[in-house]
């Protein structure tokens, strides 16, 4: 038995349906004398007996897919419209013809028959038309479908950018409280190379799907928050809370959505304040979450260039829009020289 080749398998299901689908209506449209007649009828329906019914529909079917699968592409979609009503007039004629002269060889007590005539012959304009809309239909369902693939392709290309713009950020600013750390030949260097190592292995692997659980984004967030307290001390008087329930805990959530605001605020909000000090709270409720950061800048620093100088607030817009839609609000409020981001968001 020879084995399924590969382009038999990646033939969309959708397609199989399809094709099954289109047998059984033509097998029920050729066997119906068979179906609604009797033996005693000889299985005619009206005058017309079963096997001239099935021998018309065998033309119809030609009718259908020669329209549908020729001439439409062929012609009509290229915009020889002229030449494609002639050539579907042409092919109603000839069923005409074809099915008159089977009448007439075949079945000659029904050339007379007027009733008949009406019933074995207007059906041809019919399935003409029944197969253009046919394709047309197909066509534009298609077409919404490639349009689909292709926006999700896109998105999907668009996030992994906006990703990698975040990791090699989020390290400098890492790697600099390293140094900052070597140079006070701190004792806290050893543990906060522990915490980088398990930042790191969030970056190069949980990141990498589509969404996470809400428990290990927080716990990436608490390792950061754990290095900048060791690099930091008491320099900052950081407020740093969370409240999260178990029934919450395995929602799931876009990796490296949150640490973008947080970055900022450490960027911002330690080196130009004359008190630093910062506000962050993260609280989940029925999957909700409601995300607050708060912290001083310098006077010297513009309020746009707290947004502009950072790649993260900008890519958490975008993501954001890209993502969650219609599932979040972001407030960013900029008073007296305080930064306030808000963002609450649906999770699933």
């Amino acid at each position: 038995m020879q084995p399924i080749s590969t382009e038999m398998k990646n033939i969309p299901q959708s397609h199989y349906i399809s094709f099954v689908l289109h047998v059984l209506i033509w097998l029920t449209l050729l066997l119906l004398p068979y179906v609604v007649s009797n033996a005693a009828n000889h299985y005619s329906i009206g005058s017309i007996p079963a096997s001239f019914f099935s021998i018309n529909w065998l033309i119809h079917l030609v009718l259908f897919y020669g329209n549908a699968f020729y001439l439409v592409p062929k012609l009509f979609k290229r915009q020889y419209w002229g030449f494609y009503i002639l050539t579907s007039t042409v092919l109603v004629l000839l069923s005409y013809v074809l099915k008159y002269n089977i009448l007439k060889v075949w079945f000659p007590a029904l050339v007379d028959d007027q009733p008949a005539h009406k019933f074995i012959f207007a059906p041809s304009i019919v399935i003409v038309v029944i197969s253009f809309i046919y394709r047309m239909v197909v066509d534009r369902i298609r077409f919404e479908k490639e349009q689909a693939d292709s926006r999700a392709e896109q998105l999907a290309n668009e996030l992994k950018f906006l990703r990698s713009q975040i990791s090699p950020h989020f390290m400098f600013n890492v790697l600099t409280n390293l140094v900052s750390l070597a140079r006070k030949k701190s004792d806290q260097l050893e543990t906060s190379l522990i915490t980088l190592s398990d930042l790191m292995r969030y970056m190069l692997y949980e990141t990498q799907h589509k969404k996470i659980e809400l428990r290990k984004e927080i716990a990436y967030l608490d390792n950061y928050m754990a290095l900048q307290m060791l690099r930091f001390a008491s320099d900052v008087k950081i407020d740093y809370k969370v409240n999260l329930n178990d029934l919450d805990a395995d929602t799931t959530i876009e990796p490296m959505l949150l640490i973008p605001f947080v970055e900022n605020a450490f960027k911002h909000g330690t080196g130009s304040a004359t008190t630093p000090w910062m506000m962050i709270r993260l609280e989940v409720d029925r999957r909700k979450l409601h995300f607050e950061v708060k912290n001083p800048y310098g006077a010297k620093i513009e309020p746009n260039g707290i947004e502009r100088s950072g790649i993260g607030l900008g890519n958490i817009k975008l993501r954001l829009d890209l993502l969650y839609k219609n599932s979040y609000s972001l407030t960013i409020n900029d008073k007296e020289n305080i930064f306030h981001v808000i963002l609450t968001l649906q999770l699933s």
